[in-house]
């Protein structure tokens, strides 16, 4: 369950609270007994410097003042247990928490990216890789950062500032009361100062997300960089975001230092009035200088936990704004879900059909009424000027997208029956640009397949004719693919996913312009993988060349998101229109090209 919608104001103090409470249920909880113990070991730790302040009196007035050896060696042994101890439970607990830093950081940054990946596809269209990124990456970082230090502040630092104010009270509490005063005074500062540092980390945060989207464009589109001299350009355009992250940093830095700075102030007016008024009491003989140190000690101890958790105010906020940042996203949900009671997918090429199928992306109509019917076990071109919304239908039938108004259909029944997995298992896809991970050619075919017998993957690779290049590869098999697949050829890319498509053995293929881009040689080599790979299935094609698609058992030519006309390729020459005027055109283009 996502943490509740932070508001404004006063509530957002609330929220925040909420927000930590779904970290410890979500994250935290499970490693409570880890927690506990370094919990236990920071109050330790944090003890010890009331401790130390204590041993001072005695180490005056006893030993130095009256030259007691045996309060010499009692103080002497005294501070060296409370340093061993100190030293002990520092490293250990600062060991556990680190631990649970691990462990709890791995656990939301898997949530989230299970999370983001059950998202529709259109959350992906409107948010860039890089704030993507930097949400389970860097808001993760801030908040196990942030949350850790708070744990430290409370559990370490304000058991020590208690045990320090002990002390100090119980040597003189009026000498406290006068050290103490001005800390009122800083509440309203500190509350101006907090709101100012949520606002600060959030543009922050902002500005982080811009910077890795900068970095994850200009690394994917590095040759198009290089073909059109843009270095210049793009290292501009970083530059530009690099100096508002430090400009943001830089104010939130400045923010975050200024709760401590106003508490040395009011710390500094303390001590003033305490020498003062403590001064005159040491001198009239009602207080000893042991006193006097051991409160001067403590006091001076109580200095640095005291910063802390001042500065945690700011540390807090900054963990409010990435908390936020998450969120946001956690509180998203798929609206294309699979229905409670989905009917048995077909295990045979089943018919796949468009009934009056209507989309729009945003107030851009793509699809208007599209009906049509692509037969079990045969092959349906779809054929059109860009911009006719064929890719759309693939995005239909596979549920990537949902139609505003009509139905796609398998095997008779609506696909929104289906479970929605259920569905995807019963496609494969092979497009023009070939999706291949940055992992080795076994890797990208099997796509975490298990118990594949060699032989079998043997016959995909011939059918895919992935066996031709596989001896020019250092690896064969077992050899990089690259960044996307950067390692190999166009047409190798195609073969490596007909192999995909064939080992994964589902009744309907999609090709969307699988040889659009390749070289004549590689289309016809990819062209017969194509062809081995369609036999037996229900297959959908879409292709410009129609040289590609005059066999097809029937074409479906659309126009502006409708169908307009269906038929084979000779019924639909025979009859003109847009497919004939297309297959003119382009006959015309060939003959020319042939001429030059």
């Amino acid at each position: 369950m996502p943490p509740p919608t932070p508001k404004s104001g006063s509530e957002k103090q609330q929220s925040a609270t909420k927000l930590f409470h779904w970290l410890w249920r979500d994250y935290l909880r499970k490693h409570k007994w880890l927690l506990a113990a370094a919990v236990a070991l920071m109050m330790i730790e944090g003890s010890m410097l009331a401790l130390i302040s204590r041993m001072i009196q005695p180490m005056f007035d006893d030993v130095f003042a009256q030259g007691d050896r045996n309060a010499l060696y009692f103080v002497g042994f005294g501070i060296m247990t409370i340093f061993f101890v100190r030293a002990l439970t520092s490293s250990c607990q600062r060991i556990l928490l680190q631990w649970i830093k691990e462990l709890a950081s791995a656990a939301m940054r898997k949530h989230l990216l299970r999370h983001m990946m059950s998202l529709d596809s259109g959350f992906f269209q409107i948010h860039p890789p890089g704030q993507l990124i930097e949400r389970v990456q860097g808001d993760v970082s801030v908040i196990n950062s942030v949350w850790s230090s708070l744990l430290t502040a409370v559990a370490r630092d304000l058991v020590s500032l208690i045990g320090l104010l002990a002390v100090a009270i119980w040597i003189d509490w009026k000498w406290t009361l006068i050290a103490i005063v001005g800390i009122p005074l800083l509440i309203l500062p500190s509350i101006l100062v907090q709101a100012y540092i949520r606002r600060r980390s959030r543009s922050a945060r902002e500005i982080a997300g811009n910077v890795s989207t900068r970095l994850d464009e200009v690394f994917h589109g590095i040759n198009p960089i290089k073909l059109n001299a843009l270095e210049t350009y793009q290292a501009k355009r970083y530059d530009a975001l690099i100096q508002k992250g430090v400009t943001a940093r830089m104010r939130t830095t400045a923010g975050q230092a200024a709760v401590p700075a106003l508490i040395d102030i009011m710390t500094g007016i303390g001590f003033l009035a305490v020498l003062l008024y403590g001064g005159s009491e040491i001198i009239d003989g009602e207080k000893t200088n042991g006193e006097f140190m051991a409160f001067f000690t403590a006091m001076s101890l109580a200095f640095d936990p005291l910063r802390r958790l001042g500065l945690m105010s700011g540390q807090w906020q900054m963990a409010a704004a990435s908390v936020e940042r998450l969120q946001y996203v956690l509180n998203l949900q798929p609206t294309i879900l699979s229905p409670a009671q989905a009917k048995t997918v077909p295990h045979s090429a089943p018919a796949v059909a468009l009934d009056n199928v209507s989309m729009n992306y945003g107030d851009l109509p793509v699809l208007r009424g599209a009906s049509f019917t692509a037969e079990a076990g045969k092959t349906t071109a779809l054929v059109g000027a860009s911009g006719a919304g064929k890719s759309t239908v693939f995005n239909v039938l596979t549920r990537l997208v949902e139609p505003r108004e009509g139905a796609a259909m398998v095997a008779g029944i609506p696909i929104g029956d289906y479970d929605l997995a259920d569905l995807r298992s019963l496609f494969s896809v092979v497009t023009q640009d070939a999706a291949l991970f940055d992992e080795t050619l076994r890797d990208n075919i099997l796509l975490g397949r298990e118990g594949v017998d060699e032989a079998h993957l043997k016959s995909v690779l011939d059918a895919a004719h992935v066996s031709d290049f596989l001896p020019s590869l250092p690896n064969g098999l077992d050899s990089p693919a690259g960044p996307r697949g950067s390692n190999l050829s166009g047409g190798q890319r195609q073969r490596v996913a007909i192999a995909r498509a064939l080992l994964r053995d589902t009744p309907i293929l999609l090709l969307d312009e699988a040889t659009s881009a390749l070289d004549t040689k590689s289309e016809a080599i990819v062209q017969q993988a194509l062809e081995r790979l369609s036999t037996g299935r229900t297959t959908l094609v879409i292709a410009h060349r129609l040289s590609t698609i005059r066999n097809a058992d029937s074409i479906v030519v659309m126009d502006h998101g409708r169908v307009v006309d269906q038929g084979d390729h000779e019924t639909l020459l025979a009859r003109g229109g847009i497919y004939a005027d297309l297959h003119r055109l382009q006959f015309s283009q060939e003959e020319s090209t042939e001429d030059v």
